[in-house]
């Protein structure tokens, strides 16, 4: 039943619903129009985020609308850069977990929408193509979540070799800090130190490959490797033939989650998951929904994060905590918080630090320089482009962890618990490694 605008009837019939649809498109209305006033007085500052927000890759971007909320509300008033007052648009682009698409929106960010700085996150099949892009047309961009080497080297860089890039700046997660988390949580349980891993053949894989391998067997482990799988193998029969044979008792991989789904039914099916004392999956065990999707074959399999909410830092662009950046996404989306979160939000921390510290917020070059300079404190922790290990790349952490079943009451079935810590001391040890098996 419809009712005419004055009739009697219009207001005791309108729903709630519709009342307080109606009352936020006022309320937006108003927004928008304060906003426009604001844009001619001052200058506008765009930024452009890109990320996976569908497709294989859509759990590294599930909670990205999250965040950009908060961002945007911190900066509703404008950004202060040297005395002078910005209105600040970021504009947000799905790549669908297309390295090609991840190209093109890029490309139209810089000519279409003439963003002022770029911000890239997770993964090479994001982050790569939108920082060669960046690079080949003179916009500042950063970028985290991706080995740093797979970025560094992955785009062309030379070791000893001076930086090729200008423009490109990436921190984060390293081989070294892998190499030392890793080390730290393997050495919790007394295995017979025989990994057998699996490296897709990509960028992440092809870096961790080259450069963290050869690290664990110094350190006196045993690599099993039978060789770099395609993206969307279906079926593992050698490899877990080859990974039983050897007798390993510790797995690592870097897939993408239909892989690893494949992979460890299959491994189950077949009983190599009897022999594992340690499961350590970068990428697919990153998320609760890809370890719930496992079943009970999911609990215990470790991870490592490169922020979880006991991480002791608050974002400096919003002031929340990582306590109340999880529980608010919790309480908004009814999900289970991740540890995307937190990156994220140290992206747009680093990213609007960067255009604060700029001379002129307006010039690209300034705003590289600033990047090349920048010395923060995020909510992942410290970002630092002086420091090395190589030009354009600050390294950071990453903490081993556990999914382990939730105890009674919880709202959600597993819970992720940090067990080591070695790349970040200041983040607390919650819990002690169990054995996946045994």
């Amino acid at each position: 039943m419809t009712h005419a605008i004055g009739s009697k009837s219009s207001i005791p019939g309108i729903s709630r619903r519709q009342f307080i649809a109606t009352s936020i498109a006022g309320g937006a209305a108003l927004t928008l129009g304060g906003g426009e006033a604001f844009a001619q007085a001052s200058d506008t500052l765009k930024v452009g985020f890109v990320s996976p927000r569908t497709g294989p890759l859509a759990g590294f971007g599930q909670t990205d609308g999250y965040v950009l909320d908060l961002a945007r509300k911190a900066l509703a008033g404008g950004l202060d850069i040297g005395g002078k007052k910005y209105s600040v648009e970021i504009v947000d682009q799905d790549t669908q977990s297309d390295p090609s698409r991840a190209g093109q929106l890029a490309k139209d960010l810089i000519n279409n929408q003439a963003v002022d700085l770029m911000l890239a996150v997770s993964t090479p099949e994001v982050i790569n193509p939108v920082a060669d892009a960046c690079e080949a047309a003179g916009v500042p961009c950063l970028s985290t979540v991706m080995p740093w080497e797979a970025w560094y080297f992955g785009r062309g860089a030379k070791p000893d070799a001076p930086s090729p890039f200008k423009w490109t700046y990436h921190f984060g997660f390293g081989v070294g800090e892998f190499f030392k988390a890793y080390i730290s949580q393997w050495n919790l349980i007394e295995t017979n130190k025989k990994v057998g891993v699996m490296y897709p053949n990509d960028a992440d894989g092809n870096a961790i490959r080259a450069h963290l391998a050869p690290l664990l067997a110094k350190e006196g482990f045993t690599i099993v490797d039978p060789g770099a799988y395609e993206t969307g193998t279906t079926d593992y029969s050698s490899q877990i033939a080859l990974f039983k044979q050897e007798g390993v008792e510790i797995f690592n991989s870097f897939p993408i989650p239909p892989d690893f789904a494949a992979f460890w039914r299959q491994a189950a099916q077949q009983g190599l998951i009897k022999q594992i004392k340690i499961c350590q999956v970068a990428k697919t065990g990153l998320f609760p929904s890809d370890i719930e999707a496992l079943g009970d074959l999911g609990v215990k399999i470790s991870s490592a994060a490169y922020w979880h909410k006991a991480f002791p830092y608050k974002s400096p662009l919003t002031g929340v905590s990582g306590t109340e950046l999880a529980d608010g996404y919790e309480a908004a989306s009814g999900k289970q918080w991740t540890q995307q979160l937190g990156a994220s939000m140290s992206l747009l921390d680093a990213g609007f630090e960067a255009l604060k510290a700029s001379t002129d917020a307006k010039d690209k070059a300034a705003v590289a320089k600033a990047l090349s300079t920048l010395k923060t404190e995020t909510m992942v922790g410290k970002v630092d482009f002086t420091s090395g290990p190589v030009a354009n790349v600050s390294p950071g952490p990453i903490i081993g962890t556990q999914w382990v079943a939730a105890k009674e009451g919880s709202k959600f079935p597993l819970d992720y618990v940090v067990t080591e810590n070695a790349t970040d001391p200041k983040v607390p040890v919650e819990a002690k490694l169990l054995p996946y098996n045994g």
